[in-house]
């Protein structure tokens, strides 16, 4: 399929060709036949990227603050290399756009249905969309591809009218009349508002008087006395900003025109500098429009359909696209006279010359139109990479999120292997990855990549929930696996991979790297003669999560199953035996943002007599370093400080070791390559793997339960 992409440190936008995305679940697959391109968003995320490496600086300083951050953590040359990668790799654009339903894993939607597409990195500009049902809404017969896919964009102009809460007879101004101040001129007098239309470009003017507006004006302050005029001294009872500029002009006009104790709604990006005096003396109250309405950045809402009961949120994204086709299908909406460009997918980047400026256009809505008939679902894309012939070892990769691009494929590469091909659910990170790493083809079909004859090994690094369907279908089709971290998420799914492990003699090794760092090593061999149980104490500021990450939601796992598993690995490697019981407590937070089983304390006991402690924390300060380790064994002690460090101590000599603060990914990258070539045992056992995940669900059971729980084998 054909998709509109930009490269991130190029700044070139471009049409490629892309593998089409698989329907999700409780999602959709449509077929695209319109797409919105939103000028004043997309203007800025292009021109942007293309901007010189300092002025993205400058714009984005919360992101440098990022990177000193990284450096002082992990070093120049490592966060050099993470900048890089995340550089060379293409960004999606578009987020408006309609079709026919093609394939449908929801009850809401039927094959061949017409809808209305939303959603940053899901209604993109793509022939194919993969859709959750939550960010998709019917079409009325009555309205049209073209109009239906204004749906997203009239949406975030729906939700800043909402915002502003008028009444029937109030006087509006918006500032700003391009997309969306357009269309929140024609919302406003459809609810019975006098609109007062501002801009700096008067060519805007006699649009916005056709949708209604009462009166327009330059957008700055010569215009206050006609408008006090025009509200008889009063000033408006709200005032909307739809403009888009990093100047803070818009807000200190808006503050301005507002009456006293008016309102003030922020729908574009602009520079908010409040100053305190007139805002104090109005008392205002400013409101800032978070994009089409309540469930916009809740994955369980956006991702998995999880809806908010009409009595309690009457208008969330998916009602507020609703309404907005509603006023379409009644002619109350006029959106089709907003269109000035449709021009087809293959000669997108026209569109982007016109927006950037490099054509000189007037323009206002521009559409991109996709191909009728049957779309092409090919969901492999070959690549010009060329399978190495002589390597031994054919690599099928799942999953390349920044984790997957920062530890794992850079040491997959420097192996003597071959990538034969890459499979993640965005057919743009797909495409990326497997140029960026040299594989023979970027797919969006794991179980595809997994049966292809051409791969003889899989390497997992997708989403947790998803770790165990792909391991058990690389067992049954006798392949070695190596999956990231967790190897399951519950009992039952790890039951099956048993059972498939003998079936199959599988071969599994799952990412439990630290093992296989310098400083776990040099404390392992500074151990090696024990004859008496050790005690190990594993302190880990993780840092907070929000609640809104992928990671939190509930089929995911959470971080016990997720990371914790980390640090129980750690023990087993360091006392050479298995746990046989653990005691879990968390602490008890009255924050809503807060995250009780983040916060835990866990006590292991492993069948050598050996005890552990492992303090995971995510109410502390990130500045300090993240894991801290202390083993007490036989009047020795070993500490090893965030992998930049080892102290041993015995006989009251103290014997420090440095390191360079990496965890050992490459070294465990090479064990499990080593193991498969010369048909060995993985570099860690089964047992010890399935020891690792039955002990994390044992300290969830205790955590709910209160009580000790002994470990089953």
């Amino acid at each position: 399929m054909l998709q509109v992409v930009q490269h991130q440190k190029a700044g070139i936008v471009s049409v490629e060709e892309l593998p089409a995305p698989v329907c999700m679940k409780e999602g959709i697959l449509v077929q695209t036949a319109f797409s919105l391109i939103s000028a004043g968003t997309e203007k800025t995320s292009v021109t942007g990227t293309q901007a010189s490496f300092i002025q993205r600086a400058k714009k984005q300083p919360e992101q440098v603050k990022t990177v000193f951050d990284n450096i002082r953590k992990e070093g120049l040359i490592s966060t050099y290399n993470k900048v890089q990668t995340k550089l060379d790799s293409y960004k999606v654009l578009g987020y408006s756009a309609s079709g026919v339903v093609i394939e449908s894993q929801c009850n809401e939607f039927s094959v061949s249905d017409r809808v209305a597409c939303a959603g940053a990195g899901i209604a993109v500009h793509a022939e194919v969309l993969s859709v959750p049902k939550n960010l998709a809404i019917k079409i009325p017969d009555n309205v049209s591809f073209e109009d239906a896919a204004y749906t997203t964009v009239a949406s975030i102009a729906m939700q800043g009218v909402r915002q502003a809460d008028l009444r029937l007879g109030e006087t509006v101004a918006v500032i700003g009349l391009g997309l969306i101040g357009q269309i929140t001129v024609q919302l406003l007098k459809a609810s019975g508002c006098s609109v007062i239309g501002m801009d700096i470009n008067k060519e805007l003017f006699e649009k916005a008087l056709e949708y209604g507006c009462d009166a327009v004006y330059a957008s700055n302050s010569d215009s206050l006395k006609t408008i006090t005029s025009l509200t008889r001294g009063i000033g408006c009872d709200a005032v909307i900003i739809t403009a888009s500029t990093s100047s803070n002009e818009p807000m200190d006009l808006a503050i301005k025109l507002a009456r006293k104790k008016g309102k003030i709604v922020i729908v574009g990006d602009i520079g908010i500098t409040i100053p305190r005096s007139p805002f104090y003396e109005k008392e205002l109250d400013i409101k800032i429009s978070c994009s089409y309405g309540p469930g916009r950045y809740d994955s369980n809402y956006e991702l998995l359909g999880h809806d908010y009961p009409p009595a309690y949120v009457r208008w969330t994204e998916n009602r507020n696209m609703q309404s907005v086709l509603d006023l379409i299908s009644q002619k109350k909406l006029d959106v089709n006279t907003l269109t000035t460009h449709i021009i087809p997918i293959d000669n997108a980047t026209d569109a982007y010359e016109i927006i950037t400026g490099k054509v000189t256009e007037k323009y206002l809505g521009i559409l991109l139109k996709y191909k009728e008939g049957n779309v092409n679902l090919k969901r492999t894309i070959e690549l010009p990479a060329r399978i190495n012939a002589q390597a031994d070892i054919n690599v099928g990769f799942i999953g390349a999120g920044s984790h997957a691009q920062f530890y794992i494929l850079p040491n997959l590469k420097a192996n003597d292997i071959s990538l034969i091909g890459v499979s993640t659910s965005s057919p743009v990170e797909s495409q990326s990855v497997a140029k960026k790493f040299g594989f023979h083809y970027s797919s969006t079909d794991s179980i595809e990549l997994i049966n292809n004859p051409a791969v003889n090994t899989v390497f997992c690094a997708s989403w947790h929930n998803t770790h165990a369907q792909y391991v058990l279908e690389s067992v049954k089709a006798g392949k070695p696996v190596y999956v990231e971290k967790p190897l399951a998420i519950n009992p039952d799914e790890l039951s099956e991979i048993d059972e498939a492990v003998r079936n199959y003699n599988g071969r599994v090794m799952v990412g439990f790297n630290r093992r296989f760092s310098e400083s776990f090593r040099e404390i392992s061999k500074f151990f090696a003669y024990r004859k008496n149980p050790m005690f190990v104490s594993y302190r880990v500021n993780a840092g907070l999560i929000p609640k809104t990450h992928w990671i939190q939601l509930p089929e995911q796992g959470g971080r016990i199953i997720g990371e914790v598993c980390h640090f129980v690995d750690c023990m087993v490697y360091l006392t050479g035996s298995k746990p046989v019981h653990v005691f879990s407590e968390s602490l008890s937070f009255s924050s809503y943002e807060a995250i009780d089983r983040d916060n835990i304390v866990v006590t292991i006991k492993f069948s050598d007599g050996s005890t552990g402690v492992i303090n995971y924390l995510s109410n502390g300060d990130t500045s300090v370093d993240k894991e801290y380790c202390e083993v007490f064994c036989e009047n020795s002690i070993a500490v090893m400080n965030n992998f930049v460090s080892v102290e041993l101590v015995r006989g009251g000599k103290s014997n420090w070791k440095r390191f360079d603060g990496k965890k050992g990914h490459k070294e465990e990258i090479i064990a499990t390559l080593d193991s498969i070539r010369q048909g060995k045992p993985m570099p860690i056992t089964y047992d010890d793997i399935r020891a690792v995940t039955l002990t994390t669900f044992a300290i969830e059971e205790s955590l709910s339960t209160g009580k000790i729980i002994e470990i089953d084998d």
